[in-house]
């Protein structure tokens, strides 16, 4: 019961096969089996889940009910959770408990969906492989010894080792669709402003968006279909009419352009990877797309720019927490000044004060037209790039990652060499365009490899079909990680 996803299980309870508790129940069951090997979870909400799986049955059992109906989910711990905790994985916020949902859990709840639970996460997002938490190691299900990627890895991780239906992760540079790419998932980094981001606890403001990771592309859609939409109380959030996401799933891009930019298939990427995302390519070209070799020519910059511009919204946003109002406070201080910096110097993690510290470095007096400035005029210049690519093409195809998971600790003192995990990714979030990661093989080694798909500014509808299309014509969305 736990393998099925979103659509199959609303389909058996329609039917009353199934009821939404039975199924709450062995997922719990599930969790409680194998999640002490994975460490997916960071809070179980035993109780919640319970009672939320109690109201989907009543709502079935009126005729009331939608997709997500009785869907046991799985929320990022980034998501403000009214009565549960969000801990961003930090000791600073070990202890915060919100007295509001995000919109995001607001609309999921007005759907019925019950909530499992809080996943594992990189602190405040911070990481490419969900190592970075202040509880504990988040472990690849494929490979217990290998990363899951991150910062979203526990939400990949729950997904593909069937301890939820389908889960929320954020993306700032990358963090749904690498950790998607590793665990063998689907996972879509929508247009920035698409989804909103309020109760959303920010890295960068103008890079993070929240987004679905889930076992097919259907699931895909109708995840998206719950949560898109504009949010008065997001002032990013873009006032647009919302599609009916379902309705892209369409078996068809004869006729299309798929865009290759060059630049992605660079020197150092993994062979295997790159034979894989090529074989994916040729399945879409035989089914009547045209492939077409495009330029993004400052990709190059990309990886400099997004660290210039996500720590110094990081040193910006992480200011907030100082022991004063809310959180982790120092005991044993005797001043002001003592107080916020032990409190600092305790709550934070390694990777979170080395990019506070890059980033007010980069927004200091005498540095900010050196770096802040040029960052973000690069960033234009990056966004540009895609545009001028979409006027030839109707989507842009390329690796998510360009190895697949790596193995736990093996990136952990060299922190270039993990940003460049995401180098696949983060001119995405710069240019704010979605995209998502589908799987398309596997490594020799058994490893999933993932397939990256691009889309001009709200045409969401678009990477969906490409991505359907390619799902429906081959099977590594059906292969799941042997777990006992």
């Amino acid at each position: 019961m736990y393998r099925l996803t979103i659509h199959e299980l609303h389909e058996r309870m329609r039917n009353k096969d199934v009821t939404a508790l039975e199924v709450t129940e062995v997922l719990l069951e599930r969790i409680r089996e194998v999640d002490p090997r994975i460490k997916a979870y960071h809070t179980v909400t035993e109780q919640e889940a319970m009672r939320g799986a109690q109201e989907a049955d009543r709502r079935i059992a009126a005729g009331k009910a939608s997709p997500l109906t009785g869907v046991a989910l799985a929320i990022k711990d980034n998501m403000c959770t009214q009565g549960i905790k969000t801990t961003c994985a930090s000791k600073i916020l070990e202890d915060f408990i919100p007295p509001y949902d995000a919109t995001v859990v607001k609309r999921l709840k007005e759907e019925n969906g019950v909530l499992l639970g809080k996943t594992n996460m990189d602190e405040f997002a911070m990481g490419s492989s969900t190592e970075n938490s202040r509880f504990m190691v988040t472990h690849n299900p494929w490979n217990l010894e290998t990363t899951p990627g991150g910062s979203s890895g526990g939400s990949a991780a729950a997904v593909a080792a069937n301890v939820c239906i389908a889960a929320l992760g954020s993306d700032t540079g990358g963090s749904i669709r690498q950790p998607a790419a590793c665990c063998g998932v689907v996972g879509m980094k929508p247009t920035y402003g698409r989804i909103s981001r309020y109760g959303l606890v920010a890295f960068g403001s103008s890079l993070d968006q929240i987004g679905p990771i889930t076992k097919d592309m259907e699931d895909c859609a109708i995840l998206l279909n719950a949560i898109a939409g504009h949010d008065p109380l997001d002032s990013t959030s873009i006032d647009l009419p919302t599609p009916d996401y379902c309705a892209a799933l369409v078996k068809d891009v004869k006729g299309w352009t798929l865009g290759v930019p060059k630049e992605f298939f660079v020197e150092g990427m993994d062979p295997e990877v790159e034979e894989q995302v090529g074989q994916a390519i040729r399945v879409l070209e035989g089914l009547g797309a045209t492939v077409k070799e495009i330029s993004l020519p400052h990709t190059g910059y990309a990886v400099a720019t997004y660290y210039i511009i996500c720590t110094a919204e990081a040193s910006s946003n992480l200011a907030r927490y100082d022991g004063v109002k809310y959180g982790f406070r120092a005991p044993g201080a005797k001043e002001l000044m003592d107080m916020y910096l032990e409190t600092r110097s305790e709550g934070f993690g390694p990777e979170v004060k080395r990019r506070i510290m890059l980033g007010t470095y980069v927004l200091s007096s005498g540095y900010y037209d050196a770096y802040y400035r040029k960052a973000s005029q690069v960033r234009t210049l990056i966004k540009d790039d895609f545009e001028k690519a979409f006027a030839g093409c109707d989507v842009i195809i390329t690796p998510t990652t360009p190895t697949p998971a790596f193995r736990l600790g093996e990136k952990v003192q060299d922190p270039l060499q993990m940003y460049l995990s995401d180098i696949f990714t983060i001119s995405v979030n710069l240019a704010g365009v979605p995209a998502l990661s589908i799987p398309c093989g596997f490594s020799k080694g058994g490893l999933p490899i993932g397939l990256q798909i691009i889309g001009r500014h709200c045409e969401e509808e678009r990477i969906i079909q490409a991505a359907y299309t390619f799902e429906q014509n081959t099977d590594h969305h059906t292969k799941r990680p042997q777990l006992s």
